[in-house]
């Protein structure tokens, strides 16, 4: 059943006890991905079908077919759309529409991605158990394959999802078979320390705030944990989510779960990536 619960009164400020969960857009055959433009609109992956579609204001459109099984969406600075491919790639769209292939060699199938403000990009790879970084050279702004480099900065049993702190000198990494989020530190040179546990749960996508709580797609719903680990609440979804992305602003959460896209305004801004 859908609603609100809190384990801390600190949930009450960052969802207010009176806000509803609505639906956007459903009919599916499993939804995934969603990253919301700073132009206005929503893209989400229609996993079943390969179609990355595209919400504005009430509208669905298709943005694009044949998506090469993509999973998990993100921009980058120059608004250029990120996917991870469950075909065994990381693409780029470019501003005439052409794809670029960032990252394929010796890739399964990536589940998992966000854009880090130096220009590189952080992946999940789960049926190859590890944690990609591509460089900036080959990612960021100015830079392109083959320049740069495709680099494996953690290994896990199962990576589900990645988050950066709102400082972004944290990487999380989320693991479906082990059921722990673990936090890792961001090195200079952008690879990863050995990284901790964070919490004890399991989930697929995550994003944190500007605060630094970190909200996670769990089976119960999304379920909100402070930056010490601590559990605040849990949004409770009518379908099981799988990964959630901040709205306009940065504010507000747009949710995939299953069959159907979700929103939810929320008190608190989300860490801007892009």
């Amino acid at each position: 059943m859908a609603g609100l619960e809190a384990k801390s009164e600190a949930f009450w400020r960052l969802v207010d006890k009176k806000a509803e969960i609505r639906e956007i857009a459903a009919g599916f055959g499993l939804t995934g991905g969603p990253v919301f433009s700073r132009i206005g609109f929503l893209y989400f992956a229609d996993i079943s079908n390969e179609r990355i579609m595209k919400w504005e204001r009430g509208r669905l459109t298709t943005f694009r077919e044949k998506s090469g099984k993509a999973i998990d969406l993100t921009f980058d600075h120059q608004g250029r759309l990120l996917a991870a491919e469950g075909s065994g790639r990381v693409t780029r769209t470019e501003k005439d529409g052409t794809i670029a292939v960032l990252a394929n060699e010796g890739l399964a199938g990536p589940n998992a991605v966000v854009y880090a403000i130096d220009g590189s990009v952080y992946f999940c790879d789960m049926p190859k158990s590890r944690v990609y970084r591509i460089t900036r050279q080959r990612s960021g702004v100015g830079g392109a394959p083959p320049k740069g480099e495709v680099q494996v900065v953690a290994e896990t049993p199962a990576p589900s999802g990645v988050a950066l702190s709102p400082n972004q000198q944290q990487l999380y990494v989320a693991d479906v078979k082990t059921n722990v989020v673990r936090v890792h530190n961001i090195e200079d040179s952008g690879n990863l320390g050995k990284g901790r546990d964070f919490a004890a749960a399991r989930c697929d996508g995550l994003k944190t705030d500007e605060a630094g709580n970190v909200w996670m797609a769990s089976r119960d719903g999304v379920s909100v944990y402070s930056s010490s680990g601590q559990q605040l609440g849990t949004i409770l979804m009518p379908e099981i989510p799988g990964n959630l992305c901040w709205g306009e602003g940065f504010k507000g959460l747009y949710i995939t779960a299953q069959k159907s896209v979700y929103h939810i305004p929320t008190l608190v801004p989300g860490t801007r990536t892009f």
